[in-house]
């Protein structure tokens, strides 16, 4: 899948459907807990297109604080989703465009006395990694897609937070492009650019299990890990079945097997470094997603005939969490 078709808009105006749709930007800083997550989004609910509305999401993560995060809602009217050319995203005054292997970004929130701008550049983007086989990307099944069009980029730019300026150089990220009819019912999901020893190793990985009424499937966790050269893919829907993954917030483990490799890892971070935030299910419903940027992330790799190889990343992983929303969470 080239990089145009990975970003393209799945959104169809007018469906009763439901749906939702997320273009969003991550990255971190070379050596600090500095990080920061944007995301450009559709909300649609199901048989109710009218009410169909932009959202704009920014968090930054600095070293010593916590989290800064804001969120707002636009209406369809005022956002645009090209399909021409390229990536060509508009929520609010709030946009997101680039072809090939840049892009750019630029957008502010601001509620009440808070408020969020950035204006960054990205690229040397590499090709287009997908945690699910390409086939099942146009199927119907599962409702929930995920793919980075764009991963191990380099960010450029300025991130404002309350008036106070944060410089993005060299900051190692990616641009990631989510969707579906309904939010996957419980996940955990991970992604490292760069460790240290490997700056152009890069990891995905989720655990997850959807629920078909009663019933709940088995845990399932596919991973895509780029390194020294190698690139494994252990996302196929038997594999993914076989493989290992257990979480609760602040920590997870997993183990996946291949063809002559073996991959073990954790996430790790602690609770004030998550961000609960509400993310409505287009079927109804809210889920909350537990957002981390500056989490840990620890890997052995294992290849036949070769010794362990370890890689780590002491505050660059990206760390997420799905679950129902409790009970006057998000009052």
């Amino acid at each position: 899948m080239d990089v145009d078709r990975a970003d393209a808009p799945r959104f169809e105006k007018g469906s009763f459907n439901g749906h939702y749709e997320s273009w969003f930007l991550r990255a971190n800083h070379p050596d600090r807990p500095d990080a920061f997550w944007i995301r450009y989004t559709i909300f649609a609910p199901k048989n109710q297109p009218e009410r169909a509305e932009g959202e704009l999401w920014a968090i930054a993560f600095r070293e010593g604080q916590p989290p800064f995060a804001l969120k707002t809602e636009i209406p369809m009217s005022d956002c645009h989703f090209g399909r021409d050319r390229g990536l060509d995203v508009r929520v609010g005054d709030a946009r997101l465009w680039g072809e090939g292997r840049e892009g750019t970004a630029e957008g502010r929130i601001a509620l009440e006395e808070r408020s969020l701008r950035w204006r960054l550049r990205f690229e040397g983007a590499r090709d287009p990694l997908l945690l699910l086989p390409e086939r099942l990307y146009d199927a119907p099944l599962p409702k929930a897609k995920a793919l980075v069009p764009r991963p191990a980029c380099a960010f450029t730019g300025e991130l404002v937070v309350d008036g106070e300026s944060m410089e993005v150089h060299g900051w190692r990220g990616s641009q990631n492009h989510n969707w579906g009819s309904k939010h996957t019912d419980e996940y955990a999901w991970g992604q490292v650019v760069g460790f240290e020893g490997d700056p152009d190793a890069f990891l995905e990985v989720s655990t997850a299990r959807i629920h078909l009424g009663p019933v709940k499937t088995p845990w399932l966790t596919p991973m895509v890990l780029r390194e020294g050269g190698h690139e494994h893919h252990l996302g196929g829907l038997l594999r993914a079945v076989r493989n290992d993954g257990s979480y609760e917030l602040g920590q997870w483990t997993f183990a996946a097997k291949g063809k002559g490799v073996q991959v073990e890892g954790t996430f790790s971070a602690p609770p004030e470094s998550f961000v609960a935030l509400p993310y409505r299910n287009p079927p109804g419903g809210l889920k909350t997603c537990m957002n981390a940027k500056v989490a840990r992330c620890e890997l052995s790799i294992r290849r036949r005939g070769e010794r362990p190889r370890r890689l780590l990343s002491p505050h660059g992983a990206a760390f997420e969490i799905l679950r129902d929303a409790r009970p006057g969470e998000h009052e």
